[in-house]
């Protein structure tokens, strides 16, 4: 029996996606359950499983296709055909399978009387006629036309002696094209506004070298930064909800909770999960889902619902080194928090010159909605929390 592998049902944020490379083959064996192909989406990427096992027998979709929900991406066949279908002919069928018209094919053996009649293998010439046509052959005339020699290219810019310059072309992902269509949507759309703070950092070392090996003990994973940034959030955001707000058409909406988004770098591009009621995570779970969310963004493994939604968002370019930046928006949220790169910096510090480990942050909101005394604001409560930090290594907030 011939069954159909179809698209699944796609979120209603998703009208179609693009078939990957395919996992098997026409003719080969597949198991119930076992992926046949990815579907990229703009958001994640999806498993299309076989429904039952079975032989592969057609697919209907090549690689780099754009298919929607429902649509029939390969057909398989199970049951007694499949163990037929899967049965590599014998090399007499082979053989009888020509195209119409076309006589059967003789047995390999000669007969005596066809051998007489076949014709006899060209031998190669001895070494005395090979001389005297060699010989010969120097003696005709050369050919007074020659073919004109290649002109040699002019150099390009780049001065690659003619080399013509190297170039390749890919299409986008469904991913980058999805976050650059939102990102310039988000400068049409929104009044951006940045204002930036900087962050004494040393409190915070402090406190991770003290307790590092005892939480790593306790809760088999390292300390990390990203704890401290998202619960201090937290704390100002409850100070400041409008900061947690977001504007629909006309209206403001109010949220109760603090679902932060996680900026993720991953080889598909920029991602961003969401911790859902970040606000009553202890430490120990925010750093956790965090390392979650990472390896699963490396493995493409995140779902649809842990990448929709979010009230506020996190961005981490320190890690690669960037001292400065102003985040973008996340549409429709209204502000985003960019953390950047911890320099050692001479400050002023009781009237005195000291060095310390210094942090720039960046504060990026919708100046519709969020005046910039509320920004400020929020920007300076997030810096005390972090100078301050006892408080955020408390079981919850």
């Amino acid at each position: 029996m011939k069954l159909e592998v179809r698209v699944p049902t796609l979120s209603d944020s998703i009208a179609s996606g693009t078939l990957l490379a395919w996992r098997k083959q026409v003719g080969e064996n597949v198991a119930r359950d076992e992926t046949l192909v990815d579907l990229e989406t703009d958001k994640v990427i999806l498993e299309i499983p076989t429904p039952a096992s079975g032989i592969l027998v057609e697919i209907r979709q090549a690689e780099g296709a754009t298919v929607k929900a429902d649509e029939v991406v390969a057909v398989i066949e199970t049951g007694e055909r499949a163990a037929v279908a899967g049965t590599p002919e014998q090399p007499e069928r082979a053989v009888r399978q020509k195209p119409s018209g076309e006589p059967q094919a003789k047995a390999a053996r000669l007969t005596q009387d066809e051998e007489k009649t076949a014709p006899k293998p060209t031998l190669a010439p001895s070494p005395s006629e090979a001389s005297t046509k060699a010989a010969a052959a120097k003696e005709l005339p050369m050919p007074t036309a020659m073919p004109p020699s290649p002109q040699p290219r002019p150099p390009t810019e780049a001065g690659d002696k003619g080399a013509p310059a190297a170039t390749r072309r890919e299409p986008m992902s469904r991913l980058r094209s999805r976050v650059a269509e939102r990102l310039v949507a988000a400068q049409h759309t929104a009044a951006m506004l940045t204002s930036f703070n900087e962050v004494n950092m040393q409190p915070v070392n402090e406190l991770r070298q003290r307790f590092k090996a005892e939480f790593e003990t306790r809760h088999g994973i390292k300390l990390g930064y990203m704890s401290f940034f998202v619960r201090a959030v937290c704390q100002a955001l409850q100070q400041f909800p409008i900061v947690n707000a977001a504007i629909d058409g006309s209206d403001i909406v109010w949220h109760d909770d603090a679902d932060i988004g996680i900026a993720i770098s991953s080889p598909r591009g920029l991602v961003v999960p969401i911790l859902r009621r970040a606000q009553t995570l202890s430490s120990a779970e925010i750093e956790g889902a965090i390392a979650d969310f990472a390896r699963r963004a490396r493995e493409a493994k995140l779902t649809l619902e842990e990448l929709s939604g979010g009230t506020f968002s996190i961005t981490n370019g320190g890690v690669f080194g960037s001292l400065l930046s102003t985040p973008i928006l996340n549409p429709p949220q209204s502000a985003i928090l960019g953390m950047h790169a911890i320099q050692d910096r001479p400050v002023a510090e009781h009237g005195q010159v000291v060095i310390r480990p210094m942090m720039y942050v960046a504060l990026t909101y919708d100046h519709r909605l969020i005046d910039g005394r509320d920004a400020v604001q929020f920007l300076v409560a997030v810096k005390a929390a972090l100078e301050a930090p006892e408080a955020l290594l408390e079981a919850t907030p």
